[in-house]
């Protein structure tokens, strides 16, 4: 058994307990896979969601409390690191403090805003439990769309194939298609944010 069948077995067979992991790892190729396999028939959809929506809210948190925890010196020094330098930092609690939604908004829009934007939310030290419900909101919004782009694909690609291997096939490339796009998105964003800054 070569690992590209072993990747495709384990997909298909286990659709739910792969999910977690590759939402945190890519998320939002990792959710048109997800839509995809629904489409397909493979998988049920509110499982899917709630998945994505946990797994997203999990990663955003855990940025939210390394900005919470940003005095303490190895973390501080880590973001400096980063680039989060004094000015940016301070700018960017601004703008936390002043907007969250409009900054929530827009960091799961660009994914390569979140970084920054989730951080300060931390340094800002906004109440958790607002941060969580507006990320929570948002992340079912972004999952729901991603999932939709996903389902339709991957009903089009089984009703064209009747063969799961291939319907999966095709579910992979548009996995690479969709993190493609978003690499060239964020690569875009990234020289975007330094050039401004």
């Amino acid at each position: 058994m070569d690992l590209a069948q072993v990747l495709c077995t384990a997909v298909v067979d286990h659709p739910y307990a792969l999910l977690g992991p590759l939402v945190l790892a890519e998320g939002p190729a990792a959710t048109v896979l997800a839509g995809s396999l629904v489409g397909a028939g493979l998988a049920a959809f509110w499982p899917i969601l709630l998945i994505v929506v946990a797994a997203d809210v999990t990663a955003d948190s855990a940025l939210y409390l390394l900005g919470r925890f940003a005095n303490r010196p190895g973390v501080a020094r880590l973001l400096r690191r980063l680039g989060l330098t004094e000015v940016r930092r301070s700018r960017l609690v601004a703008a936390v403090t002043r907007n969250l939604p409009r900054v929530v908004a827009g960091a799961k829009a660009v994914d390569i805003a979140a970084v920054p934007a989730f951080l300060a939310a931390g340094l800002a030290r906004i109440p958790y439990r607002r941060f969580v419900s507006w990320i929570a909101a948002a992340s079912a919004v972004r999952a729901s769309v991603l999932l939709g782009v996903g389902v339709l694909f991957g009903r089009e690609a089984a009703a064209l194939l009747d063969s799961p291997g291939t319907a999966i096939a095709l579910t992979v490339a548009l996995a690479v298609i969709v993190a493609l796009g978003h690499f060239l998105v964020r690569r875009w964003a990234g020289r975007r944010f330094r050039l401004v800054n």
